[in-house]
């Protein structure tokens, strides 16, 4: 991809924002701020959430089955589960022209999760004991009508989410469904760099059960969440169930949460009168789970965790790019022409590359954007660099030089 040809051009004069993934991702043009808790994913910015949902979805495929569930659904789905007064950060929606002779004036509900569309979709069709267990999930845009979004990407009114839903004859069955996703979790995380810093702890399970629910907590120093570590039972919790005793023994850690999973018991399913037929014929309640990853909270935890006072630094798995190609022709033809032949080159050897071909920019201007972009490596093409490419590693200082055929060796 050229610097040239698409919207892709840093913005370093962009305000400071309250968390430094707003602030890193909006000055390097990933993101631009529509309104509060909202935003646009530009190139760099799209191809980044494409990844982390790669990764997702590559795992998410090991036990269910993808689904793309509708955003706006009719009221009567969340008044039939007892939500649509409950839910305090539903977007209810109703037609511009409601009371028009042409048009109706329903009230409808931008999802802001899909257990109550999943379930009556899943009880029109498996019905038998044989059916099950099935499960399903989606990547999804969810809607939440947050009273104060903040935070850029951690916090927002619009986002992107995989959300995955089990069925089950049983809560037995349920619960070994449930480790099975436990550990492609923490696959996903290992995947996208966040695995070594990233704990399963005990939460609330809120209105849906007795048991605790499982939140993924990613440690962070910036991070909104804070959990207690019960190291004599090796167990973390959330601060909303840590024992008054726990908190004061041991010294809080900061975190932000990544994913959490979700036993649900019948609630959905009775609802939705949703009930399976087993061997002698009779009516049986259908046991759920559902089992969520922010795909682009993640990105703004990734920017949080991984940066320094130049810029981002992203892990490999999801950079935008493998490597950020800067042509320093100082108007030099032959120059130029040498960065577009390597540029061409790691083009043809499938190297994903970010070319910043532009002739009106500084080579300091370039350098920095290379830093603030965050490719895990950076290669040179200069008037001093030769028949040679100059390269370096995001994380490091050290530059060497190499020749065309080098550099594809390292990079692929």
């Amino acid at each position: 991809m050229r610097y040239s040809h698409n919207l892709i051009k840093s913005n370093k004069e962009a305000r400071e924002f309250d968390t430094v993934n707003a602030t890193l991702l909006q000055k390097g043009v990933f993101i631009d701020q529509t309104m509060a808790g909202v935003f646009a994913f530009l190139p760099l910015g799209l191809r980044v959430l494409q990844k982390i949902e790669q990764i997702i979805r590559e795992e998410m495929d090991t036990i269910g089955a993808e689904v793309f569930l509708p955003a706006l659904v009719p009221t009567k789905l969340w008044e039939q589960t007892g939500r649509f007064d409950t839910v305090d950060v539903l977007f209810k929606a109703t037609p511009a022209n409601a009371g028009s002779a042409k048009r109706n004036d329903a009230t409808y509900v931008l999802n802001s999760t899909h257990e109550d569309t999943v379930a009556p979709i899943a009880g029109k069709y498996m019905l038998s004991y044989r059916d099950l267990p099935f499960a399903v999930y989606q990547i999804q845009t969810k809607f939440r009508n947050e009273e104060r979004p903040k935070s850029g990407l951690l916090r927002g009114r619009e986002f992107r989410m995989k959300d995955l839903y089990s069925f089950h004859a049983s809560d037995e069955d349920r619960e070994a469904y449930y480790e099975k996703a436990k550990e492609v979790y923490v696959r996903i995380f290992d995947r996208l760099g966040l695995g070594a810093d990233t704990v399963i702890a005990l939460a609330s399970g809120g209105d849906f059960t007795d048991d605790y629910s499982h939140e993924f907590q990613t440690k962070l120093d910036t991070g909104e969440d804070t959990i207690y570590h019960d190291e004599k039972e090796d167990v973390f919790y959330n601060k909303e169930v840590a024992s008054p005793e726990l908190q004061k023994a041991t010294e809080g850690i900061q975190v932000s949460e990544v994913g959490n999973i979700f036993p649900l018991g019948t609630k959905f399913t009775e609802a939705a009168e949703y009930m399976y037929t087993n061997e002698d014929g009779k009516q049986q309640p259908v046991y759920m789970a559902s089992y969520g990853i922010g795909s682009s909270r993640i990105m703004g935890v990734l920017v949080e965790k991984f940066h320094d006072d130049r810029g981002i630094i992203w892990p490999a798995n999801v950079a935008p790019f493998t490597v950020h190609l800067v042509g320093i022709s100082g108007g030099d033809d032959a120059v130029t022409a040498k960065a577009e032949a390597v540029y061409e080159k790691l083009t043809a050897a499938n190297v994903e590359v970010l070319y910043d071909d532009r002739a009106d920019v500084s080579p300091g201007e370039k350098l920095g954007d290379a830093d603030l972009v965050g490719c895990p490596w950076r290669a040179v093409v200069s008037g001093k660099t030769g028949d040679s490419i100059e390269i370096k590693q995001r994380t490091s200082d050290a530059m060497e030089l190499v020749t065309i055929d080098d550099l594809i060796t390292k990079l692929t």
